[in-house]
């Protein structure tokens, strides 16, 4: 498990407002697409992180986490297995203070060196299935 419950309550309730989500357009299809709704719900700032860069839900997007030009809290990571190691080390290199892989994302050795560099991770979990049980 990559997830204890005080953990996941942490990333929730403690270490801000702000998620960087990558992976997320306007693709209504896509599970990032409704989790970003309900992470709005609850108050959080949602930012786009798509190579398309689009507007998604009311919030400017941007190519990668480097172009974000303000402090990103939580990094919501929607990309492949292969791919989610990068964006957790480039999470860490933008100052973010919390990594999560979603439902399927699973990346050990990505796990591993995030928390080492002093983030706190959870991975194959979804925060739109956590947050309502707070």
């Amino acid at each position: 498990m990559y997830g204890d419950p005080a953990t996941i309550r942490k990333i929730l309730t403690e270490l801000g407002d702000t998620w960087a989500v990558v992976g997320l357009s306007n693709n209504r299809d896509r599970a990032a697409y409704g989790v970003a709704r309900v992470l709005q719900q609850y108050g959080k700032r949602v930012v786009p992180v798509h190579p398309k860069a689009e507007t998604v839900h009311g919030e400017p997007g941007f190519a990668s986490l480097e172009e974000i030009p303000f402090q990103v809290d939580v990094v919501d990571v929607f990309v492949n297995s292969e791919l989610a190691g990068a964006v957790a080390d480039q999470a860490a290199a933008v100052g973010a203070e919390a990594v999560w892989f979603q439902l399927g994302v699973i990346d050990e050795a990505a796990y591993d060196r995030t928390r080492e560099a002093g983030l706190t991770m959870v991975m194959d979990r979804c925060p739109a299935i956590e947050i309502p049980a707070l």
